[in-house]
């Protein structure tokens, strides 16, 4: 074994947990610690300003800049008291991540010392340069200017020592640079929409809220084997590595005792989380080694996005305490499963009805079917916008492999509500038929009693599947920002209800009875969405061409993939929910392109110079060994005892020469096709086309020719910590 690998895996394998310091107070105590909620508003602001905050947040109103200079004194105040030096917008732009600039609360006094001072100015709006961040050419350098916005749904927290202020950031010509503003857009889309459906079975629903609860999935890795990794180190997964001989095929980490220094950094995190007011709740071992998943307690959606995205922050600097490092990454290991982060999404009434949960009566029962065929009608019209909204250069390694879900978007609905549909497609208000579940309840159409939950299996195949009460977006990748998908699919559903709502109420005006043309418009949409309903098998061969043969959405290209959201319907959608103008698309489009062509540049990079300048020379080594060893044979035999002695490693010399051979060949085809598409193609959307069809196919092949060589080259000589090293060690 090399000796930089032996010291790390030794120092990996001998690392203790790290003792945590738990607080003496149960979490109900310091949860929410660290944030400026209603209890801290209440506090610290005047009962006017308070008043006037609550109401501006519970009605989406805009608040004055007399009461914004209020909130900005208290809010100060609270901050200093525990211990904020400074301030700081932080928003989410087009990176995945997110984005902060630290201003101190200090003031000149005018006598040569300062004061600290925070204004309702600098609380509701901040200047950045918008052209530093990725933008699409909205900005051009010498166009710098933008700014964030304070968002007063999202509480204001603190990490370290810095107050946090939720924001949304614009450009000068007010486009939207980040995630929050459309998502902000979309989300009142949604309400405004289901609200108008609702109103059908309850007139006094005055909002409709969307909910989002987020599975997390991540790979847990020592910082020493990570260090010694350059491809983990700069690209978040591994480009080459052998599967080990025992990953996941014994089914035993799957929900298995969780290893004492990785409970020790799931409880320092939790902790950590429940201080920020984040709902974390449940971990687990995930199915592959070294795989863990932490999931919270539902949230309204845009606060729940704003807790995932603090929350991949929080994992990172928790992991470094205990010596770990955080893999996010979609596919960081080959042959094992991947890391999703499944987004469980609902809508519930503010008089708390979850509107995708049937219900004791009929009329509460027609509202859930309105609604779940509704989803169903939106997913079908949009599945290739949705398929877009979770693709990504990271996450096409992960869908369709290991189960995950595959890369066409189908609905999941269980027998139970499958039977449900049939029933009411077939079916008059007036003519009853009976369905019997396995419970022996009997569902009619216009008395349909109670629904049971949950007596159909889940179906792990499905990327989008109705699971009792809420509908789970699996093809979310673990790294992405929540946004993206909630984003699309909330503006997705709110075009569907509005349309729902145009058409039953062209109906009313022909003199239809209510529950005749919500009906004659749920057994229209059941039709229409056939398609997108799939209970089966999504991993199969079969599955591939019915869904092509349906007209859904097959593209495996992540690029063109991309197209979708221009698409002549995804842009009327987006500009009739007042999500996106054509220009942000577009924008948006060029970042997803420039983005996904960059991270398989860099990805090229690190594999070339790991193959060129790490394998080639430890296998030219073991190779020139093992021709020294069968020179030497030669001269202690005759030529025929000889022969047959040496054949074997005769045979080893052929096959690394020609893996080498191949490696370096490939390599060079790699730089070449890389080189062209840099200097020749100048189009975003075609330069990474060019990434995907001519630069991946040569990394793929560079890697399955190094992984051969880890299993002939001597293990003492290999360079680079190996997959039994790096996901079995604790």
């Amino acid at each position: 074994m090399s000796k930089l690998r032996f010291k790390v895996v030794e120092e990996a394998f001998n690392r203790k947990a790290v003792p945590v310091k738990v607080p003496a107070e149960r979490p109900e105590v310091y949860y929410g610690k660290l944030v400026f909620n209603n209890q801290k508003m209440f506090e610290y602001l005047p009962k006017k300003t308070y008043d006037a905050l609550v109401s501006a947040i519970e009605n989406k109103e805009p608040i004055s800049r007399e009461i914004a200079d209020s909130v900005a004194e208290g809010m100060k105040r609270w901050a200093i008291d525990n211990g904020a030096r400074h301030y700081t917008h932080w928003f989410h732009p087009l990176t995945d991540g997110t984005a902060e600039k630290h201003d101190a609360f200090i003031e000149h006094d005018g006598k040569g010392g300062v004061v600290e001072e925070f204004s309702g100015k600098l609380l509701v709006q901040q200047e950045g340069d918008a052209s530093s961040f990725p933008n699409g050419g909205i900005r051009n350098t010498f166009e710098a200017r933008g700014y964030s916005a304070w968002d007063i749904s999202s509480p204001a927290f603190i990490m370290g020592e810095t107050l946090c202020i939720p924001t949304i950031f614009i450009s000068y010509t007010g486009e939207s640079l980040e995630y929050k503003t459309p998502l902000l857009r979309a989300l009142n889309s949604v309400d405004r929409a289901a609200t108008a459906v609702a109103n059908y079975f309850d007139p006094n629903v005055k909002h409709v809220k969307s909910y989002l609860g987020w599975e997390q999935e991540y790979f847990l890795v020592d910082e020493s084997l990570y260090s010694a990794r350059p491809d983990l180190l700069m690209t978040g997964r591994t480009l080459m590595g052998h599967e080990s001989a025992k990953n996941q095929q014994l089914e035993d980490h799957y929900f298995g005792a969780i290893p004492s220094r990785v409970e020790a950094f799931m409880l320092d995190l939790e902790i950590e989380c429940h201080k920020l007011g984040i709902p974390a709740k449940t971990r687990h071992n995930e199915v592959a080694p070294n795989q863990f998943e932490i999931a919270p307690v539902y949230e309204e959606t845009n606060l729940a996005n704003d807790h995932n995205l603090l929350l991949m922050s929080v994992m990172a600097e928790v992991a470094n305490r205990h010596h770990f490092r955080v893999l996010l990454h979609e596919k960081p290991f080959a042959g094992i499963n991947g890391s999703g982060k499944h987004n469980n999404w609902s809508l519930g009434t503010d008089s708390g009805t979850q509107l995708f949960s049937p219900g004791k009566t009929p009329k509460d029962n027609l509202q859930f079917i309105t609604f779940i065929v509704n989803v169903m009608a939106a997913v079908h019209r949009h599945n290739a916008l949705l398929k877009a909204s979770i693709m990504s250069a990271s996450n096409a390694h992960r869908l369709g492999a290991n189960e995950a879900p595959p890369a066409i978007i189908s609905i999941f609905t269980g027998s139970q509500v499958a039977g449900i549909l049939e029933l009411v497609e077939n079916c008059t208000a007036k003519d009853f038929a009976d369905l019997t579940n396995k419970e022996g309840v009997t569902v009619g159409v216009a008395q349909i009693p109670e629904i049971l939950l949950d007596n159909t299996d889940r179906n792990r195949t499905s990327p989008f599947a109705f699971t009792g009460n809420r509908f789970e977006f699996r093809a979310v990748g673990s790294s992405a920002n929540c946004a993206s998908a909630m984003i699309a699919l909330n503006a997705a559903v709110a075009d569907q209800l509005n349309s729902f709502r145009q058409s039953v109420d062209a109906r009313l005006a022909k003199g239809e009875a209510l529950e005749d043309a919500l009906l004659a418009e749920i057994r229209r949409l059941i039709e229409e969405s056939k398609p997108i309903h799939f209970d089966g098998n999504g991993y199969s061969d079969e599955w591939k061409a019915e869904a092509a043969r349906r007209g859904l959405d097959c593209e495996t290209s992540a690029p063109k993939i991309f197209d979708a959201y221009l698409s002549p319907s995804s842009v009327e959608m987006f500009r009739r929910t007042g999500v996106f103008s054509r220009i942000e698309l577009e924008a948006r489009n060029e970042v997803k392109w420039e983005m996904y062509t960059k991270k398989i540049q860099i990805e090229a990079r690190v594999l070339g110079d790991l193959a060129i300048n790490h394998v080639i020379p430890v296998a030219t080594r073991y190779q020139s060994m093992l021709v020294d060893n069968v020179v030497k044979l030669k001269t202690l035999f005759d030529a025929e005892k000889g022969a047959e002695i040496v054949a074997h490693d005769l045979d080893t010399i052929e096959k690394i020469s020609k893996h080498m051979c191949i490696i370096k060949t490939e390599t060079d085809k790699m730089i070449d096709a890389r080189r062209y598409a840099n200097n020749n193609i100048s189009d975003e959307r075609e330069k990474a086309i060019a990434y995907h069809d001519t630069v991946v196919p040569s990394m793929d092949k560079i890697r399955y020719h190094i992984d051969k060589l880890e299993l002939m080259v001597d293990n003492e000589m290999w360079p680079l910590p190996k997959y039994r090293e790096l996901l079995f060690i604790r």
